[in-house]
């Protein structure tokens, strides 16, 4: 629903507050005139925008979190979890309460109660307000965009990441690999399948800590942990007493030579990593709608890095560029290149638009990882 059909189904009290907030000049005894002269302030374009410049970095984290999510209606719970979710630091003795967040957007019309039996205590967002929410912020952080040239070289991935599925499944298939008594493979065949990738990646180092994006992300380096992950959760892969090998449905995969669709492991991607970055997917959206010409990281990093939640020991910075940025150039969704000038510049390969575009996962729908936080699988 529109904003118009919620403010008809609000009641006096709360149309009354939503008038003031917007120093609306009405009488605040007549419902028809309160709608009719909330609307009008809102949909002025100077004055909506200049409410959404005002925010907060947490207002914008915590509306962030709603504009792109295609459920109509949240409980109130979920709207606690997500301000709580929108603070990254924390003061100590400050009295804060997630609920006067909540509070100042139903205030500002962003935010109502449900109007049937079944939806009273559920909250929506008016779906007009949500595209000019987009529209507002996508325009604030491409003010913050510095465009560039292509570069001379780029480098970009489309299709070797289904490649590089079907290379692993048929190195498994021809040689079964004993594991370890955690169940990962011995570093020697892991060099093997390094080898035969089509992206060199160097086996992890010691390290102090690696957790949060896979289930071996502790031992394998970060784009092989990913199709490792993919084959085991597709069950094309077993682990049965210490031994890797294919599955019946692996093995049909190699003989009939099928490769695995892009849109499915960029699903699986999504799923795996929300767990370390729960608002994820809003940030791919904005990098579809920022990078759609070459712009530079750094200007990318100015816009988005507030939005973004250091993980442990991985700091806000290393999150965008390793865990988000350089894995979408793993699955062809960006290319990545330098200039003398600029520096690293980025953009979104018609591909990568494609699949954000086409893809969506529920905030609920993720892969279930335990870990403590030495890394170490649960």
């Amino acid at each position: 629903m529109n904003l118009a059909d919620m403010l008809s189904y609000a009641d006096i009290h709360d149309l009354s507050r939503i008038a003031n907030t917007y120093n609306c000049d009405c009488s605040g005894h007549s419902k028809n005139e309160l709608i009719q002269s909330i609307l009008s302030t809102v949909n002025r374009r100077e004055i909506f925008e200049r409410q959404v410049i005002d925010l907060s970095i947490e207002d914008i984290r915590f509306l962030n979190s709603l504009i792109f999510d295609q459920r109509g209606s949240f409980s109130l719970e979920e709207l606690i979890a997500r301000v709580q979710q929108s603070r990254f630091v924390k003061v100590e003795d400050e009295l804060w309460n997630p609920r006067d967040m909540i509070s100042r957007f139903k205030q500002r019309g962003w935010l109502f109660n449900g109007y049937s039996q079944n939806t009273r205590y559920l909250f929506q967002v008016p779906a007009d307000l949500k595209r000019r929410f987009s529209d507002a912020l996508t325009k604030q952080f491409r003010q913050q965009l510095v465009t560039t040239n292509e570069p001379i070289v780029y480098r970009d991935e489309q299709k070797l990441i289904t490649d590089d599925i079907y290379h692993f499944l048929h190195f498994v298939n021809q040689n079964e690999a004993a594991l370890t008594s955690d169940n990962t493979m011995y570093k020697r065949q892991l060099q093997q399948v390094l080898d035969r990738l089509s992206v060199k990646e160097e086996p992890v180092g010691k390290t102090a800590w690696r957790f949060g994006y896979g289930r071996f992300f502790k031992e394998y380096p970060n784009r092989f942990s990913l199709i490792y992950d993919y084959c085991y959760y597709a069950e094309l892969i077993t682990e049965h007493n210490q031994v890797l090998a294919l599955s019946d449905k692996g093995k049909d995969k190699v003989a009939l030579g099928h490769k695995e669709d892009v849109m499915q492991v960029y699903k699986f991607w999504l799923r795996l990593y929300k767990n370390a970055i729960p608002n994820l997917q809003s940030l791919l959206y904005w990098i579809e709608k920022l990078a759609t010409n070459w712009v530079t990281l750094a200007s990318m990093k100015s816009a988005l890095l507030p939005l973004v939640r250091p993980f442990y020991y991985d700091s806000a910075e290393s999150v965008l560029e390793q865990r988000i940025l350089q894995m979408m150039m793993h699955l062809g969704l960006i290319r990545i290149g330098e200039t003398e000038e600029e520096g690293t510049v980025i953009q979104m390969s018609k591909l990568g638009s494609s699949v954000v575009q086409g893809i969506y996962v529920s905030d609920e729908d993720k892969i279930s990882l335990t870990f403590d936080h030495r890394g170490n699988h649960g």
